[in-house]
């Protein structure tokens, strides 16, 4: 017999009713006011200092947000740049609504790393969604609070390689797969205590504050959405020869690179969630010599092969530096913050060659190689440099090369898993969507296209 809408209208408040009984009930389970987390006590004083430090580590690591977008804005042309700062801010604010919604879950549940992420195994959490039950919780809010910046700035390296022909809805949507899927599985992977972390080989793979978690999904994702987008109009010539296409202000690139040097401070040493642990020096002073030498040593090598001070390629090898020693610099000595920094630089100048005039992708910003190939980088030179007084992470340095044999683990699994994941993605928005602006909106502009103004007015 059928029911009567007064019936139908009882029987839907009361199971809403439960529902919203039973999210306020977990909403508050958790320590919200952290009345039950604070003691006064050396250990409550500890707790503060070290929960004050981690905020304003995330503080820092958000301002570097400001230093993609000056930096990315400097490369692009000035018809384009209001559609670039749209694009990075955008993500931004996308990703991490998202990781809030899902993300954070899929990565850290079943870490323990904070009150309700109990639950989830090796391959992926299932804990800590929306941040409420257990999860609302002022251990669990700082623990997000960090980590989305780091979702965030994966996020953000992708827009520069894409830039100046990529579509801007479709770029938002893609945003929604690395926050909530791409980067926070491989994170779970790595921080998350799954399988990577958990490895029998040294102690497990180590990637101290996201070289190969943050910047190597950034700029492996990049290499495959740059290629399957294509190049902008006028990058090749028939014969194949790669055009420069100047960004519209130099200026703008060095502030943005000085910003992100500053704000890689909160990135590596707040990684320690820890300022009562000491080792926060050594990292920031490994973070800073890496970057230094970076930026020389690629300065030197542009010189010796153009006659020019190409302060473009110094930034790049800061950044490089910055990049590689993102994952060691809690492990490795100072000497070797230099030899890791070298090499960074080393490596983007080749990889931007290869890139550009090999393999002829349009990488505008060399998001591809500062932050992918020294991703790749960076996991491995925790298994050759790491000294062992921090974590017993030992290297090759010290004799052993368990730990290299699992970082090299890590740095194949974080390619397939890149490429994989992200083709699959980015072909499906290719088919359903499309990728890229009419060539015609590519030529004259994509600021009024897809934002109605130019980020220059009357100019």
């Amino acid at each position: 017999m059928p029911i009567s809408v007064s019936k139908k209208y009882t029987v839907f408040l009361i199971l809403f009713g439960g529902l919203f009984l039973s999210l306020v009930r977990d909403i508050f389970a958790g320590d919200p006011s952290g009345g039950n987390t604070y003691s006064d006590s050396i250990q409550g004083l500890k707790f503060s200092v070290n929960f004050a430090w981690t905020l304003l580590s995330a503080f820092l690591v958000f301002n570097m947000q400001a230093g993609f977008t000056f930096l990315g804005a400097g490369f692009v042309q000035k018809k384009n740049t209001l559609n670039y700062l749209a694009m990075s801010f955008m993500v931004f604010c996308v990703g991490a609504f998202i990781f809030w919604l899902f993300g954070f879950a899929f990565m850290f549940g079943g870490s323990k790393l904070a009150p309700g992420l109990s639950s989830g195994n090796h391959f992926i959490g299932y804990s800590g969604f929306l941040l409420t039950g257990d999860s609302y919780d002022v251990s669990t809010a700082v623990l997000w609070m960090f980590q989305v910046m780091f979702a965030a700035t994966a996020c953000i390296i992708v827009t520069g390689a894409v830039t100046e022909r990529f579509k801007f809805h479709t770029h938002v949507i893609y945003s929604v797969f690395l926050c909530g899927v791409l980067y926070p599985v491989f994170g779970h992977w790595m921080w998350g205590k799954g399988w990577l972390e958990m490895l029998p080989f040294g102690v497990g793979a180590r990637d101290f504050a996201g070289s190969g978690v943050v910047h190597g999904v950034g700029g492996l994702v990049a290499f495959i959405a740059a290629w399957m987008v294509g190049p902008r109009y006028g990058k090749y010539n028939p014969d194949g020869s790669p055009n420069v296409i100047h960004g519209h202000n130099l200026t703008y690139i060095v502030i943005g690179t000085l910003i992100l040097i500053f704000g890689w401070f909160g990135f590596n040493a707040g990684s320690t969630r820890a300022v009562t642990e000491l080792r926060v020096s050594i990292i920031a002073v490994n973070t800073f010599l890496s970057a230094a030498v970076g930026a020389i040593t690629l300065l030197y090598v542009s010189y010796f092969m153009t006659k020019k001070s190409d302060v473009i390629m110094a930034c790049n090898g800061a950044l490089a530096g910055c990049v590689a020693i993102t994952a060691s610099g809690a492990y490795v000595p100072h000497w070797a913050a230099i030899v890791i920094g070298i090499v960074a630089s080393l490596i983007t100048r080749v990889s931007l060659y290869f890139i550009e005039c090999k393999l002829k992708i349009d990488d505008p910003i060399g998001a591809i190689s500062v932050h992918g190939a020294n991703g790749l980088w960076g996991l491995l030179s925790v298994g050759i440099f790491a000294d062992g007084t921090y974590g017993g992470v030992k290297g090759l340095i010290t004799g052993s090369g368990w730990q290299l044999l699992a970082q090299f683990i890590a740095c194949v699994t974080l390619i397939a898993w890149c490429f994989a994941a992200g083709f699959l993605f980015f072909f499906l928005m290719k088919r359903l969507y499309g990728l890229r602006v009419p060539v015609n909106i590519e030529r004259s502009g994509i600021d009024g296209y897809e934002h109605g103004t130019s980020c220059y007015p009357g100019l």
